[in-house]
């Protein structure tokens, strides 16, 4: 029979832990931070770094950090860059178990707001869907009487085996801005990587796979026309922290966003979901 428990990590973090005939997977309390998904007898589909040490405050590199409620930085330069939501402790709402599918709704508690960020009166939950895939998804409710506007992403970090053997598919017909340079017309259905790459795409479809040595992961967005693809590459993993020089290697970012023109904007009232399904193919 499946099991979910909740432990704590050496460094004190905690997490809740899935045990089940189809998967295995790790989720920490800060963040709402998934970090481990290996789907039985498949390889794992999330990377992290060795060089992370799980520390209380700090955001994990790898998994799927959540970016909430702006991607990137703010047009405040002052204010942390991806949000608050990472670094803060959430609730784990409700469990659920059916036929070894495990369903967990983890809510960001009104406590957790950095209200000089963030003065809004809204919800936001982080639902995961854990079995022979994993999906995994952000909603937000606005309990304001006036509008709301946010940017968002799922952060999720893809172990590529060899970053020279990767190709991404699935970004024809799409365009994206990369070093302030844009919106450029993306040229072919694929991406090749040989410099660093820092890629929002917008008007992207909604399914795009990564064809790895170890075989294709299939990665597809609900309710998102946009998307970012990231590599750091070799000088800026040099300077990035709890990263190691060589890991660029290793991993690349395919994360579903609500960004730019595909920001969010609710209504008094009104909720959306950002929704990423991946997969081994």
């Amino acid at each position: 029979m499946g099991s979910v428990t909740t432990l704590k990590h050496p460094n004190g973090l905690e997490y809740v832990k899935v045990d089940t005939e189809l998967c295995q997977a790790r989720i920490f309390m800060q963040g709402a931070q998934i970090d481990q998904f290996i789907p039985v007898g498949k390889p794992p589909l999330l990377w992290v770094s060795s060089a992370d040490d799980y520390q209380p405050g700090n955001g994990i590199r790898g998994g799927i950090p959540v970016c909430w409620p702006w991607f990137g930085m703010n047009e405040n330069p002052d204010f942390p860059q991806h949000g608050f939501a990472r670094n803060k402790l959430w609730k784990l709402e409700s469990v659920k178990m059916r036929n070894q599918i495990v369903d967990l709704v983890f809510s960001l508690p009104a406590t957790e707001f950095e209200r000089q960020y963030w003065p809004h009166n809204t919800e936001v939950k982080v639902l995961f869907t854990l079995g022979e895939s994993l999906s995994v998804s952000i909603v937000n409710t606005n309990n304001d009487d006036t509008s709301v506007s946010l940017t968002q992403a799922l952060h999720s970090y893809f172990p590529i085996d060899d970053i020279h053997q990767l190709t991404a598919s699935g970004f024809s017909q799409s365009k994206y801005i990369e070093f302030g340079q844009g919106p450029i017309q993306q040229p072919q259905d694929n991406v090749t990587f040989d410099r660093e790459t820092d890629r929002v795409y917008t008007d992207l479809a909604s399914c795009q796979e990564l064809h790895t040595p170890q075989g294709t992961i299939v990665v597809s967005r609900e309710n998102s026309q946009s998307a970012v693809l990231w590599n750091p590459w070799i000088d800026k993993s040099i300077r990035l922290s709890r990263f190691n020089s060589d890991d660029y290697l290793s991993m690349v970012c395919l994360e579903a966003a609500n960004v730019l023109e595909d920001k969010v904007v609710l209504a008094p009232g009104e909720s959306h979901t950002l929704t990423t399904h991946i997969r081994w193919k």
